[in-house]
């Protein structure tokens, strides 16, 4: 930024306390202390020393990550209960809607040029690398770094860019050894997706807002506050970070139209596979009316995923593999450990141990949303996912607590959402062809 603004130096510490005073400013209700939203509001803001805890070494990044923890456990509580608040009156933000969408507008154009002069993370140059293997013929190996860390449908994800950008910077033609050549390309993809990732979750809140909450100043609201949090701009380039979010945004966005819903939660699957514990919770919700055109879509686009690996592995060894790391199987063991877990590698063995009964807890809370609660409104699809997503955090054996794009757009929908007890999937969907055409059917034949 200091190459456009001239002696411009914001670092994360200042600009946690600067975004900490101005979100107790915009949103903290002074008249009403002792209410839910100032509660939520600290917890947030507290989020905040823990990451710049983590971003250390040595045993502060340890109680960075304990940090995290805490405040992630006193979050899940709250999106567990928040369904018992029946009363929820509308608490505006201290600001007018053009004050915020001014906020929020610079506050996005800041973002970009961060993302577009800062240097690109190396993790988020892996997918687009893997990429160009594939489209390069270079196959990686079934024991190539690149491959355990991502699945392939992450990288994937990155050739419509790709393609954008080898054509902004003219480098269509140059041959694949040309290794500045494939960097500046790789580099670009990256910045182009964390871009792209960032914008559709501004607008998959402000939408939600204006299309299911009916009252665009509560998705404005929302929106500027996901912009405003000090984790935004301390993870702003990192694209495993915010596009799952960006996808699972969009679910719920569209959630009226169950296909579509359910291919962008398939392929947020694909991406990091997580999103997968979301199914019983989803399932459930559409279960009255929408369940196969939702499961139509979330297996097509898992099937659609999977063709590149086919055509792209050079044996079969190499594309179970892959196949395994698209679905999280290494995930479930600790090979590779980082973050929380990986302070305690070299201290016993049987530390590891301690991550089993969290994920055993998290799978029953994943299996528990099935049946719970019996009637499942919008209120409860919000509130349940972002419960799972932050679930996530506690198991996760790659930097676990820090993933908090994955499900901060929906917990910030969640504290600023309306009453959305009658927005079920019965009243709120129509009926798929197939049931149009049943009732025709019967209609002409009596």
């Amino acid at each position: 930024m200091e190459h456009i603004l001239y002696g411009y130096e914001l670092n994360a510490t200042t600009w946690v306390y600067l975004s900490s005073l101005l979100t107790i400013a915009i949103y903290f209700k002074f008249s009403r202390l002792w209410s839910i939203r100032n509660f939520d509001l600290l917890v947030l803001i507290a989020q905040a020393p823990g990451l710049l805890m983590v971003v250390q070494e040595g045993d502060v990044a340890y109680w960075g990550y304990v940090w995290l923890f805490a405040s992630g456990a006193v979050l899940l509580l709250r999106m567990l209960f928040d369904a018992r608040m029946v009363r929820r009156p509308l608490l505006e933000p201290n600001l007018s809607a053009g004050g915020m969408t001014f906020i929020a507008a610079s506050l996005a154009v800041f973002m970009m040029v961060n993302v577009l002069t800062n240097k690109v993370d190396p993790r988020d140059l892996e997918g687009p690398q893997q990429l160009d293997k594939m489209l390069w013929g270079a196959e990686a190996r079934a024991d190539d770094k690149v491959v355990a860390q991502h699945g392939p449908g992450y990288s994937w994800l990155h050739f419509l860019p790709s393609i954008t950008t080898k054509t902004a910077l003219s480098l269509k033609d140059q041959p694949a050894t040309a290794e500045q050549g494939r960097y500046s390309v790789q580099a670009a993809t990256a910045r182009t997706m964390a871009i792209i990732s960032h914008l559709a979750v501004v607008m998959g809140v402000v939408m939600i807002g204006v299309w299911h909450f009916d009252n665009i100043r509560t998705g404005l609201a929302a929106a500027t506050l996901y912009l405003l949090m000090p984790y935004t701009a301390i993870m702003t380039g990192r694209v495993d970070h915010v596009l799952p979010a960006a996808l699972i945004t969009w679910a719920v966005a569209l959630y009226r139209r169950p296909l579509v819903s359910g291919m962008l939660l398939g392929l947020a699957t694909g991406a990091v596979y997580y999103p997968f514990f979301l199914l019983p919770l989803w399932l459930s919700f559409y279960w009255d009316r929408g369940l196969m055109r939702f499961i139509c879509g979330f297996a097509s686009m898992l099937a659609l995923m999977v063709v590149p690996l086919a055509l792209t592995s050079a044996n079969a060894e190499l594309f179970l593999t892959q196949m395994k790391m698209m679905f999280g199987w290494p995930d479930l063991t600790m090979s590779g450990a980082e973050g929380f877990w990986h302070f305690h590698k070299n201290k016993s063995e049987y530390f590891y141990l301690y991550r089993i009964p969290v994920l055993a807890a998290f799978i029953a809370l994943s299996i528990s949303f099935a049946i719970w609660p019996v009637r499942k409104n919008l209120g409860t699809l919000l509130s349940g996912s972002a419960a799972l997503m932050l679930g996530t955090q506690f198991w996760n054996a790659h930097d676990g607590g820090i993933y908090i794009a994955w499900y901060l757009p929906l917990l910030l929908l969640t504290i600023f959402r309306p009453n959305l007890e009658d927005r079920v999937a019965l009243a709120t969907l129509g009926e798929g062809w197939l049931a149009r055409r049943r009732t025709m059917s019967r209609k002409r034949a009596a």
